[in-house]
């Protein structure tokens, strides 16, 4: 799509599942597409034989000093970001009484953390450019209920944060008369390196539904802002 081409996405957890997918998804549209991941190689793999053009940049988002280098080098030496979607997360199951509390850390220093300082990377950087992007946040149906299962309370805990963090900081641009959108993303179970022993228990979608959205979010005219929007499978009851 002509509107896309050329423009700057970030995309964190860029290597695999759903943010490969994404990556895909951008890519198709011309864009000029940035994959933060630990895994870099990953990344390179996925920009082959599309209109975009992909830059990998090896990243661990739990840690400030290598988000702040990669919004600083993205600015620097392919544009300033119009699109930044917050995909990086990590799951941990376990009853509370066994947990590994190094675990629990992980999962929110990730999920949350790791989130909110791309997001505010991106919002300077944008505000810094005049730009009415958009900031797309990957939280989860478990963001919004409780699980019917056991063992996934810090999973769920961190997702009902990206949830929250999402419409706060919505609220707070759209005090401040900004223009730039904010979107939680909240699919069902999607297929994936994290969830592969839940595929065959429940139905599922594919990186590819998740990459969709995101186009769909992104596509809106100018005065529209999807703030929520929930994917999950056909014949979904957990």
């Amino acid at each position: 799509m002509d509107t896309l081409k050329d423009k700057v996405a970030i995309v964190t957890g860029a290597s695999s599942g759903i943010g490969a997918g994404i990556v895909k998804e951008l890519l198709q549209s011309g864009m000029k597409v940035v994959g933060l991941a630990r895994r870099k190689a990953k990344v390179e793999e996925i920009g082959k034989n599309y209109e975009g053009k992909l830059f990998a940049i090896e990243t661990d988002v739990t840690i400030v000093e290598d988000v702040v280098n990669a919004f600083s080098w993205t600015e620097e030496n392919v544009g300033p970001v119009y699109v930044l979607v917050n995909n990086a997360g990590v799951s941990y199951m376990s009853p509370i009484d066994e947990a590994n509390v190094e675990k629990f850390k992980q999962v929110l220093n990730t999920n949350i953390l790791a989130l909110t300082v791309c997001t505010k990377e991106a919002v300077k950087s944008m505000k810094a450019n005049k730009i009415e992007g958009f900031i797309i946040n990957i939280s989860s149906v478990f963001g919004h209920y409780q699980a019917a299962f056991p063992g996934v309370s810090i999973y769920t805990t961190s997702k009902f944060g990206v949830t929250a963090f999402s419409e706060s900081i919505r609220r707070e641009l759209a005090a401040a008369g900004s223009k730039i959108k904010i979107t939680n993303l909240s699919p069902g179970l999607v297929e994936s390196e994290m969830s592969q022993g839940a595929l065959h228990m429940f139905p599922y979608l594919k990186s590819e539904d998740i990459a969709s959205g995101v186009k769909y979010i992104i596509t809106q005219p100018p005065d529209v802002n999807v703030a929520e929007l929930t994917l999950r499978p056909v014949a979904e009851t957990h």
